[in-house]
């Protein structure tokens, strides 16, 4: 009974409270009506203003009276006229003026009755109408409109200022458990929590918790979950927005929400504040050019102020997550700001596992499911594609009514994030049909047996993607993060085994290797500049790369002169010549096997990893062939059946 009578008087739910605008703009409506009709008409039929009975009459009796001499002063005015009857009761008469009128004054002088011109505008409705009232009406209506958005976004004029609407404000549930294959990541940000659940056994011992922690790598990795478990596992508050979200195109506001934000983290501290895409707000001040951006360099500033200005008493962290740590400021990236930085890569082997298992754990998987082949055909890819991979798997297994979701469905959604969706329905013709088995099964014999290529999964004729009229799927047995001379070289020679192939058995070459061409020319042209693997440059770096996240980036401009250019040239096409020549030469040795392949791909579509395999086998078996895993030389022993590659 106590807490009801006390949220009873909260209730305002009346007409006047919830339409304030619209009772405000009757009311002044109503105001206007009563003065307009009021002093416009000179006040109501039948009043008596001074002594004097006033009567509004029509402009024609007006004259019939003037006529019969029944007026004795009539006083002209712009848009009526009064008169004064004679007698002692002295009448006042009031008509609206008809305009215009030539016999008025005539008549006046006819029946020798004085006149004279008034002003009919009365000072208090001009001053009323043309100044007091609109100024009042808006004055009205912003102060409404000011206090609503107050309200609504909490502080500055119209809440430009705030960001309560542009951030997240929560305590997350997520654990350390929903988080896989970041290990050494969890690791680092162990402290963090320890600091946060228990700070003053830090501060007694004059200890300093970093202020700020930077999660850096690629998309996908799991940087949000990461800083969202950093807060649940802490049972803290957790305020989460978007670097974008500081930058408008009224200068000051940035800094202003960069404020608000660190005040609110600071009245609910200990917490977390968790800053998505910093580098949309802390990129190099240097990068700007000349004038550079005013707005987003205040807001920079703004929030190293903050972070120089945490103490111990107000325990706050700051979690920021980018993919391009490179163009930071490096204010932001002295000790005492993000003095941590925390790589949350790509997962290995192990940690895809570990992600399709938490991704998997709400799916009905059927006993066939193998989720560690899986792994072994995603090296590479992020969390958010392996989670992508089991919703798309799930989607098919229910298109086709299964009651789980099986290996194949788990496969076909491993192809469709690859390679791309399936066209079906797409109809090639029978001789483009032969020209793509050729070209894919040139791919396919040339990364199976040359050392340092990656494994053959499947090798398809079915049209995928935009367009891709075929496909050879190869995937590597774990993630690579250096690449060898001879494994670059043996990505170059799987590129070109496509056009080989169709120039060997079809004769002629046709557009299909137009992307093949250009992958292997880049290899070539990157073995060159960056990685110092070429005799025409030597050790010299010809360009530098400036992106380490995002596969390359942008470069600078060339820094050689025009006869290294001319080299350049000269040695890349060379270079493509000669492993064109070898792959041709290896083709030629495996020519078998190539029929075999192409037969069966015109047949059945599609080959598995165990069938290419199969087939490789049976032909170096047949003709003796030994392929060692340190060598790139295929042996034969009989001349007349095949050829050093």
């Amino acid at each position: 009974m106590q807490n009801n009578q006390q949220k009873e008087p909260k209730k305002n739910d009346n007409f006047f409270n919830k339409n304030p605008l619209l009772v405000f703009a009757i009311f002044s409506v109503l105001t206007i009506l009563l003065f307009k009709s009021f002093f416009e008409d000179g006040g109501m039929d039948g009043t008596t203003q001074g002594g004097t009975q006033t009567q509004s009459v029509s402009y024609y009796d007006l004259k019939k009276l003037i006529e019969t001499n029944q007026v004795s002063y009539v006083s002209i005015g712009e848009s009526s006229i009064k008169a004064t009857g004679k007698g002692e009761a002295k009448t006042a008469f009031i008509a609206k003026r008809v305009l215009p009128d030539d016999t008025l004054v005539p008549l006046l002088e006819k029946q020798n009755v004085k006149y004279g011109a008034y002003t009919d505008k009365n000072w208090l409705t001009d001053l009323v109408f043309g100044w007091v009232l609109p100024v009042f009406i808006f004055f009205g209506i912003w102060m409404f409109l000011t206090s609503r958005m107050q309200k609504n976004m909490g502080g500055g004029i119209l809440g430009i200022g705030s960001m309560k609407k542009l951030m997240n404000s929560e305590k997350p549930k997520v654990k350390f458990a929903d988080v896989a294959g970041n290990d050494e990541a969890k690791e680092e940000v162990q402290e963090l929590i320890e600091f946060l659940k228990s700070p003053d056994r830090y501060i007694k011992l004059g200890a300093k918790i970093p202020k700020g922690v930077l999660l850096v790598g690629p998309p996908g990795t799991g940087k949000t979950l990461l800083a969202k478990a950093v807060a649940g596992e802490a049972e803290v508050p957790f305020f989460s927005v978007s670097g974008s979200s500081f930058i408008e195109m009224f200068v000051g506001v940035g800094a202003s929400r960069v404020r608000d934000l660190f005040d609110q983290a600071k009245k609910e501290a200990p917490s977390i504040i968790f800053i998505d895409e910093l580098d949309a707000i802390g990129k190099s001040r240097a990068m700007g050019g000349i004038g550079g951006n005013d707005e987003r360099e205040q807001t920079l500033n703004q929030m190293l102020a903050e972070m120089d200005g945490f103490g111990a008493e107000s325990p706050v962290i700051v979690l920021a997550a980018t993919n391009r740590p490179e163009i930071l400021d490096p204010a932001l990236l002295r000790p005492g700001r993000f003095d941590r930085q925390v790589l949350v890569d790509k997962p290995d082997f192990k940690g895809r596992v570990e992600i399709l298992k938490v991704h998997a754990k709400n799916v009905k998987l059927a006993s066939d499911t193998d989720l560690e082949e899986l792994a072994k055909l995603t090296a590479g890819l992020a969390g958010a594609d392996l989670a992508n991979i089991i919703n798309e798997a799930a989607l098919l297994a229910g298109r086709e009514s299964k009651e789980s979701v099986s290996q194949e469905n788990l496969k076909e959604a491993v192809e469709r994030a690859i390679a791309g969706l399936e066209k079906k329905s797409r109809r090639i013709s029978p001789k483009e049909k032969r020209i793509v088995a050729y070209h894919e099964s040139g791919h396919a014999i040339v990364s199976q047996t040359t050392r340092g290529s990656k494994n053959v999964n499947k090798v398809s004729i079915i049209p995928r993607g935009l367009a891709a009229l075929g496909y050879t799927l190869n995937t590597p047995e774990e993630n690579k993060y250096l690449v060898q001379k001879h494994e670059l070289i043996a990505e170059v020679d799987v590129l070109l085994g496509g056009r080989a192939a169709e120039e060997l058995f079809i004769g002629e070459i046709s557009t299909g290797a137009a992307n093949d061409l250009e992958r292997a020319t880049d290899i070539i042209k990157s073995m060159i500049m960056y990685y110092g693997m070429s005799e025409v440059a030597g050790l010299m770096v010809l360009e530098k790369q400036r992106s380490t996240f995002l596969g390359g980036g942008m470069t600078q401009a060339k820094d050689y002169s025009e006869k290294m250019s001319e080299e350049l040239d000269a040695y890349i096409k060379a270079k493509l010549a000669e492993r064109y020549e070898a792959v041709k030469a290896k083709l030629e040795i495996y020519r078998e096997a190539m029929e075999t392949m192409t037969a069966e791909l015109l047949e059945i579509e599609v080959l598995e990893k165990d069938r290419v395999e199969a087939i490789i086998a049976d032909f170096e078996k047949e003709r003796g062939i030994i392929r060692e895993s340190d060598d790139d030389e295929l042996h034969a022993p009989d001349k007349s059946k095949g050829k050093s590659a």
